[in-house]
């Protein structure tokens, strides 16, 4: 019998776990009392974590390859002979990723490192992204977010943007408590959502936005936002409010949102009366959604201080690592772009063979890239039960398709190659949860027959394609070292993710990492990591 201290991994919230496990993979699981982000709170998900750790029945355990199982060494051999035949012949952006969420940071570091240092190619398919990502750097100048956890417990008024919330009944459970302790909740929704709020406005569908962006034109035009912080920490360019004006005045407000115009006005006033807001939102909703919200903190000043934020709910588990590390279609690494700086940067570090030169293609632009004969070959990574349409069509469009999985089930859908993956209770590294903090996963089982790590097998194919100086690694605190040295190499300080603290850490204070948020207070003064300091409304 041991017990482990570990990451649930069902959502984005990043809740800790305690299991106690016996050698027959049985395992007891309960909310670790200790961990941040939940405080011993697991929700239903979380307790039947491992309810499918005891049987192996369906696993995949071998590699398969042209569906016939084999070892690791051929199977190595000829996922990297295949992919060099591709790249010789159609060259950089020829191979794509698709990445599925639920990986840890080491993961998606390493597919970052090999298909845009490598391959060459920013071609990342990701379903589980959301919209937020954008929103952050065109504001803020990085993919950085602002809030944390202890920002409700803060708060004296949490505005509460459609159900979405709904999905992670432990970041409920932390909006009830602080209403229980004093705070004003406030329900934005378009549907019948079960949460008791002091305020319920029932929207049209997909009008949120039209009246958040309504609140920021009112609170400029009663002269209550906050003018000194917009002076100092926001550039505003000259005709914004103008151009903002059409369509966003009470009665259009009211038109689109079915709202009369007295509940607006009153809704307005509540918001510019009230210091300490936080906005609760689903990242994965529209852009614009994304966009009222920050702005509206922007001009209030309600950012940067606690229990005064806007806070962007991600669902996918880890989607914060894998948007550290860059492993998307349009970042290169580390929270950079893909200025030359930037990419001469990323290329010295990573020792770079073929760096991408800009943003790759995803969803149906990625698969018309496959049609026309651009993109050859697949790797698919981790498990997205949304993908499932997109991954049909793709494995068609293409000639190479190789799937890293712990499901034998897929044996029959046709790909080329089939890799043994490990299960969520058998993986070893690092998380990060919607607030920044970091957190370790720890295995709770030992990997059954062939299956291995993701890092691994990318690093393996790397080094059997001849870049083994730069494919080192043989454990997760490898990678999360270099990730680390990454985050801090050429920052002066213009970029918030700096790991450079960790970027030593010792492989005996990474196995007893403790949870750790990076970035402090973000934006604490009105700095913001742009060229001139100043944030920008999105």
């Amino acid at each position: 019998m041991a017990i482990v201290r570990s990451q649930c991994g069902q959502c984005g919230v990043g809740c800790g776990i305690r299991a106690v496990t016996d050698t027959d993979r049985r395992v007891t699981v309960e909310g670790d009392p200790l961990h941040p982000a939940n405080g011993g709170l697991l929700c239903d998900r979380g307790q039947a974590l491992g309810d499918d750790a005891i049987s192996l029945e369906g696993r995949l355990l071998r590699p398969l390859v042209d569906g016939r199982p084999t070892g690791w060494d051929r199977a190595i051999a000829q996922v990297a002979r295949r992919l060099s035949t591709i790249m010789a012949r159609h060259g950089p952006g020829s191979i794509a990723l698709h990445i599925g969420g639920g990986l840890l940071t080491e993961d998606y570091y390493v597919a970052n490192k090999l298909m845009k240092g490598f391959f060459g190619s920013a071609h990342i398919h990701a379903p589980w992204r959301d919209g937020s990502s954008a929103a952050h750097v065109r504001a803020f100048g990085e993919d950085v977010m602002p809030a944390a956890y202890e920002d409700i417990d803060r708060a004296a008024t949490i505005l509460l943007v459609g159900g979405g919330i709904m999905a992670q009944p432990v970041l409920l459970d932390r909006v009830k408590t602080a209403r229980e302790a004093g705070a004003r909740l406030v329900l934005l929704t378009d549907a019948g959502v079960a949460i008791e709020a002091d305020l319920r406005l029932t929207l049209k569908p997909g009008s949120a936005a039209r009246l958040l962006t309504g609140a920021l034109l009112h609170g400029h035009d009663k002269d209550r936002h906050d003018a000194a912080f917009l002076a100092q920490s926001v550039a505003v360019p000259a005709d914004f409010w103008e151009r903002l004006r059409p369509g966003h005045d009470i009665w259009s407000i009211a038109r689109a949102t079915g709202l009369t115009p007295a509940v607006i006005r009153a809704f307005y006033d509540e918001w510019i009366a009230t210091d300490r807001v936080v906005t609760l939102f689903a990242g994965s909703e529209c852009a614009d959604l994304a966009a009222a919200v920050i702005n509206l903190h922007l001009a209030s000043g309600r950012i940067g201080r606690p229990g005064a934020t806007p806070f962007a709910i991600t669902g996918a588990a880890n989607g914060m690592g894998a948007r550290e590390v860059g492993c998307v279609a349009d970042s290169l690494a580390a929270h950079r772009d893909f200025a030359p700086d930037a990419r001469a940067s990323v290329a010295r570090f990573w020792g770079a063979r073929l760096l991408v030169e800009g943003p790759g293609l995803e969803g149906e632009a990625l698969l018309r890239a496959m049609r026309d004969g651009q993109v050859r070959a697949l790797w698919s990574i981790g498990a997205d039960p949304a993908a499932e349409a997109w991954l049909g069509e793709a494995r068609a469009l293409v000639p190479l398709t190789v799937r890293s999985t712990d499901s034998l089930a897929e044996q029959g859908d046709g790909w080329s190659m089939l890799l043994p993956s490990a299960t969520w209770v058998e993986k070893d590294g690092t998380l990060t949860g919607m607030d920044r903090l970091v957190s370790r996963q720890r295995r709770l089982f030992p990997l059954p027959g062939e299956a291995r790590p993701d890092w691994w097998m990318l690093t393996k194919v790397a080094q059997a394609m001849g870049w083994g100086d730069a494919f080192h690694y043989e454990r997760p605190a490898d990678i999360y070292r270099e990730h680390g040295r990454l985050t801090a190499y050429g920052n002066d300080g213009g970029r918030l993710l700096n790991l450079r603290r960790h970027a030593p850490i010792s492989n005996p204070a990474y196995d007893e990492l403790t949870p750790w948020r990076w970035g402090e207070v973000p934006f604490d003064g009105g700095h913001f990591p742009t060229p001139d300091g100043r944030a920008r409304f999105a």
